[in-house]
């Protein structure tokens, strides 16, 4: 739903969304990881898993709730997985062409959509 511009080099997620300056209409339910730690949009309630705390283990029902997120984060996970499949995502792009890298990008997301309208998968409902 939301493709950033890329960037090189290594930078954290977190950070890339605090520029990109995404903003989901109010209202609405951002499920993150916990690479996203400490990210926070007004307005929206923000659905994160508990980290384990160091030296400790989580209580059973922080379990349940954490798969329970888990599954429903696993889509966004396969989506990015097949987005890779084109490698040319996932390699050194030797291109130097200024915007190539997000056209690129951008195509790639285009043929996976392109791929799951004739191989669709069908996920099952979740109710909060």
């Amino acid at each position: 739903m939301f493709l950033t511009p890329t960037y090189q080099g290594r930078i954290h997620d977190k950070r890339i969304a605090d520029i990109a300056g995404y903003a989901p209409p109010p209202g609405s339910v951002l499920y993150q990881d916990t690479g996203f730690q400490g990210f926070s949009v007004p307005d929206v309630k923000i659905i994160q898993p508990k980290k384990k705390p160091k030296g400790q283990d989580l209580m059973p029902e922080e379990k349940v709730e954490n798969r329970k997120i888990s599954s429903i984060r696993v889509r966004v996970e396969h989506a990015i997985a097949g987005i890779k499949r084109f490698r040319i995502v996932k390699d050194t792009l030797r291109n130097t062409k200024k915007g190539f890298a997000d056209l690129v990008m951008e195509t790639c997301c285009g043929l996976h959509n392109f791929r799951l309208n004739f191989r669709p998968w069908v996920y099952p409902t979740h109710q909060d």
